[in-house]
């Protein structure tokens, strides 16, 4: 069989489901949520509003938490059954994190999408830079065919 290599990462935004920055790392167990906080950190520097991250439950740690904090990002994580949340009722109570727990889930249509027509699946290449490459440009394409659709309905 084919070990895993790479992973790809996306940081997609709600409101349209545009990808806003994509990254590729090498697989290991601590990957996503550093690259996570990776792409926060070059994303919500100029911003002056409030920031929330939506994330599954493997994301519910605590330095990716205080991570988050750290730059400005209220984490909308979701929680682990069983164990002490590291989110309270004042953040899980609110509809914005409902909201985010909802519209999460919609990051696996980019990656669906890159597997299927964007030829993701398998990649055609070797070598961290050339995947990396291959994967950001999958992810431009998405972006492209998203926008055209999304202008397709609003007008």
């Amino acid at each position: 069989p084919a070990p895993l290599w790479y992973l790809g990462h996306v940081l997609m935004e709600n409101r349209n489901g545009l990808c806003t920055d994509a990254m590729l790392s090498s697989a290991s167990g601590r990957a996503e949520p550093e690259a996570a906080l990776e792409m926060v950190r070059r994303s919500t520097k100029p911003l002056r509003r409030r920031v929330t991250l939506g994330a599954d439950k493997g994301y519910d740690r605590g330095e990716f938490h205080i991570g988050l904090v750290e730059n400005g990002v209220v984490p909308h994580i979701a929680q682990i059954e069983g164990i002490h949340p590291l989110i309270d009722r004042r953040t899980t109570g609110r509809s914005g994190y409902q909201m985010s727990q909802r519209k999460r889930k919609r990051v696996e249509e980019i990656f669906g999408w890159a597997k299927t027509v964007g030829g993701m699946a398998k990649t055609r290449f070797r070598g961290a830079a050339r995947v990396a490459a291959q994967f950001v440009m999958t992810m431009g394409a998405y972006n492209l065919v998203r926008m055209a659709r999304l202008e397709l309905t609003v007008t």
